[in-house]
């Protein structure tokens, strides 16, 4: 087929078209509409150039459609026109019929659609034939039921395989209102869920139902039950005691630290404590360690006479020279030595506080 250049350029001004803004598009789904348009018809060249074919020529026709739109994409049309086609070298025009059936389909939301079906085509004077149609068009929606359209199409014959073009130009209008889409059911308020106050008296965190120690302080930390949280911590109490050479005499400066051990001794009943007694590394060794045994003794009788420790928690033991706190041969250090010494460790439980 060879196609005038008019027909390219009327081509390009009709695709030119999908440049320009569309309106918002309408619900087409399960509408009808009717069309009308005018279409410049382009015969394939060799017509024009064929007796036998009257040297047909362009020419301009109208027509009308109805269509209806399945969905938003698919649809069908009826259309009908009537063509008027010049003839070269002559003045007299070819009249012709055109009937056919369209499928529909709407390419997104981009007013482009495709078109294609089946075509008779009746001249005035007997003759016809049956051709196949393909073409592309762009809609404008200008308000919600009317659209201005343009659209290119091929016709193949069937009867002798020429090919003819048409350009359409038309006006549609779409019947009936779009279907009514329900407002979804609004959500209904959420139920606030009904406060429960959990009776908790000492406001300790753990709810009286499950409670095994009521009222525990504000300031205590707790254990699931809700009792005070303790912790083990160890205490000492020292005792050191000079003696003067030779003797065993307890010094009075040293009775008060005495008095204090067994006030210790009182506080934690389940304590022993063992007094070691040492001498000094002069003479003999055994005068030395009974020197030295002398010194514990004496100071677990203040204990157990004057102050009522029991004599079972009190253990008075002479080390003699054995364990000297300074070592040497000098003044300094035997007065250093000649001493007793007492350590009681006891273990207490201390809260632990939030």
């Amino acid at each position: 087929m060879k196609l005038s250049t008019s027909a390219i350029a009327i081509t390009a001004a009709l695709l030119s078209t999908t440049v320009l803004a569309d309106s918002s598009k309408p619900v087409l789904t399960d509408r009808a509409f009717g069309s009308l348009f005018a279409e410049y018809y382009l015969p394939d060249g060799e017509k024009t150039e064929s007796a036998d074919w009257s040297f047909q020529d362009k020419g301009l026709g109208f027509g009308f459609e109805l269509g209806y739109y399945f969905n938003e994409t698919w649809g069908m049309r009826l259309e009908h026109s009537k063509q008027r086609l010049e003839q070269l070298n002559t003045d007299e025009k070819l009249s012709a019929e055109r009937t056919g059936l369209d499928a529909l389909y709407n390419v997104g939301t981009t007013g482009m659609y495709i078109a294609g079906g089946l075509k008779h085509l009746q001249f005035k004077g007997g003759d016809d034939g049956y051709a196949v149609n393909a073409g592309v068009g762009y809609r404008y929606y200008a308000t919600d039921r009317v659209s201005l359209f343009g659209e290119m199409n091929r016709y193949q014959s069937l009867d002798d395989g020429f090919g003819d073009a048409g350009i359409k130009l038309g006006m549609s209008v779409l019947f009936g209102d779009a279907p009514v889409v329900a407002e979804p059911t609004p959500a209904p308020e959420p139920v606030a869920a009904p406060v429960v106050v959990v009776a908790d008296s000492d406001n300790d965190g753990v709810p009286d139902a499950n409670d095994l120690c009521p009222g525990t302080p504000s300031t205590d930390k707790v254990d699931a039950t809700g009792c005070s949280i303790f912790t083990e911590k160890e205490v000492n109490f020292t005792l050191k005691a000079q003696f003067a050479n030779d003797s065993a005499e307890i010094k009075p400066e040293y009775r008060t630290e005495i008095a204090e051990l067994a006030a210790f001794l009182k506080r934690f009943p389940g304590t022993d404590v063992e007094i070691g007694g040492h001498a000094s590394n002069v003479g003999s060794a055994a005068y030395n360690m009974k020197l030295s045994q002398r010194r514990a003794d004496a100071v677990a009788q203040v204990l157990t006479n004057e102050h009522g420790i029991s004599a079972s928690r009190v253990t008075a033991t002479g080390y003699g020279v054995n364990r000297p706190k300074v070592e040497g041969n000098t003044a300094a250090a035997h007065a250093a030595n000649r001493r007793i010494e007492a350590i009681v460790t006891a273990t207490v439980k201390e809260k632990v506080e939030r």
